[in-house]
């Protein structure tokens, strides 16, 4: 096999592994640790920390240890979050929980480093483009880590229907799931007795291993980058100063359809949070028990993943403006219907209706708003991007934020309304770009999106 090849392999699996276990984490969060709202908390605080590590830690570290060992530096913050739940309270989780955020930024800017460098070094070994090998690396990239989701989920609703204290749910406990919440912890766990901490036990303790694993082997199997690529990574890290990318997300406000844009980004956040912090909690474990959250994450992921693909292919002869009114009217119906649903364990079919529908949806909002950035933008595309972290994971801190302060119907009213103004915003956006350009709509565009700017993980 060749050897650039072989090391897209080990980074593919290594992502894989440790995001097996992040990802089993992260919809676990709001039904394992409920006291007081530690669990979205300790969400949150990893989306705040993601930001200032975002801003300036990756060009340092990389500069500083060489793509290789940021990566196996940056792993090790995931498992000290592993490590953090074993005794989870505000003392470990919320350290754990920035550190795993500082660590996250450096992760995947490393990733994406090394695989640009190993895909221009083929290339030019081979005589080919290296914009055609480098979209080549991050598609067998991706088509590996993409299933992480479901392995991590799958693990945990293994490990938690061994469970033998379900306890039968009252019509009263029952009253207490769904929109109109009771806002009491009694309604956190009610379709099933707390897991026992064996078991939990054992589920961290996979995650850990995996976790581990994933670092083994990129220390072990990973190369790191050549001397005689010297050059190539010394212009990839040509990076600006902390302050000069700081000035430079911010001047890029400047531009009216950025602005424009941050409603449609930070809705990204508001609707991933709500289905990892509030469905998981307060419609899956609430009414059928913690052991389903992994089933229903699984059938996120899956029609997430799929409808991926599929809208990416589609994009070109659809346009990007159908696919933002299917998502729209999608998750719209979605948000009405958990707003007037009360959800039954004899409706189990319905609890994963809803995951699938929102999966397609965030397969839109995932794909074609980074192709957005990525056509408006594409002279400024690092300044950008910056700002699409920064307003997706702003968008996940006030969604896990407010997590514990407010009812469920409250929280989708917000949703409701943030998606309304995003399409207003984004309308207008399309508008200012058919005006400046008449001739070429937005929507035919030819799209030329760089791999980078598929990054949406922590």
């Amino acid at each position: 096999m060749e050897r650039n090849l072989q090391n897209v392999l080990v980074i593919s699996f290594g992502f894989l592994l440790l995001f097996t276990a992040y990802g089993g984490l992260q919809s676990l969060q709001s039904s394992l640790h409920s006291e007081e709202g530690l669990g979205v908390a300790s969400l949150s605080v990893v989306y705040a920390a993601l930001i200032l590590s975002s801003m300036f830690l990756p060009p340092i570290l990389i500069k500083k240890l060489g793509c290789k060992w940021t990566i196996a530096g940056s792993m090790c913050c995931y498992i000290a979050f592993s490590l953090g739940n074993f005794y989870a309270s505000w003392y470990t989780l919320i350290p754990t929980s920035v550190i795993l955020g500082l660590g996250g930024a450096p992760l995947w800017s490393a990733k994406c480093t090394y695989l640009t460098i190993a895909g221009n070094s083929y290339a030019e070994k081979a005589g080919k483009h290296g914009k055609d090998i480098i979209n080549q690396y991050f598609g067998v990239f991706f088509l590996i880590f993409q299933s992480s989701g479901i392995w991590g989920n799958l693990i945990s609703s293994l490990i938690f229907s061994q469970a033998s204290n379900k306890v039968e749910i009252s019509e009263e406990n029952l009253a207490c799931c769904g929109a109109y919440d009771c806002m009491t912890d009694s309604s956190n766990t009610t379709g099933s007795a707390e897991p026992s901490n064996s078991l939990i036990y054992t589920l961290l303790g996979i995650y850990t291993a995996s976790g581990v694993l994933a670092v083994l082997l990129i220390v072990i199997f990973l190369d790191q980058i050549k001397s005689d690529q010297a050059e190539t990574e010394k212009e990839i890290l040509e990076t600006p100063s902390f302050w000069s990318t700081f000035l430079a997300t911010f001047q890029h406000l400047k531009d009216k359809r950025q602005c424009f844009l941050i409603p449609l980004t930070m809705y990204s956040g508001f609707e991933q949070g709500f289905l990892s912090g509030d469905y998981t909690k307060m419609y899956v474990t609430c009414a059928l028990g913690i052991h389903y959250v992994g089933y229903v994450m699984i059938c996120f992921s899956a029609v997430n993943s799929l409808c991926s693909l599929l809208f990416g292919k589609i994009s070109q002869f659809t346009g990007r403006k159908l696919l933002f009114a299917l998502a729209t009217v999608t998750n719209t119906a979605c948000i009405i219907a958990l707003l007037m649903w009360k959800p039954h364990p004899k409706q189990l079919a319905v609890f994963f209706v809803f995951p699938a529908l929102w999966g397609l949806s965030d397969a839109v909002w995932q794909t074609q708003t980074n192709g957005l950035y990525g056509i408006l933008f594409e002279k400024h595309k690092e300044a950008a991007f910056a700002n699409y972290r920064l307003w997706e994971s702003l968008g996940f801190v006030i969604a896990f934020g407010y997590s514990t302060k407010l009812q469920v119907y409250i929280k989708l009213y917000i949703l409701l309304s943030v998606l309304a103004l995003s399409m207003v915003t984004y309308g207008a956006v399309e508008h200012l770009e058919a005006k400046s350009s008449p001739e070429t709509p937005i929507a035919t565009k030819k799209e030329n999106v760089g791999p980078l700017t598929q990054e949406t993980h922590v």
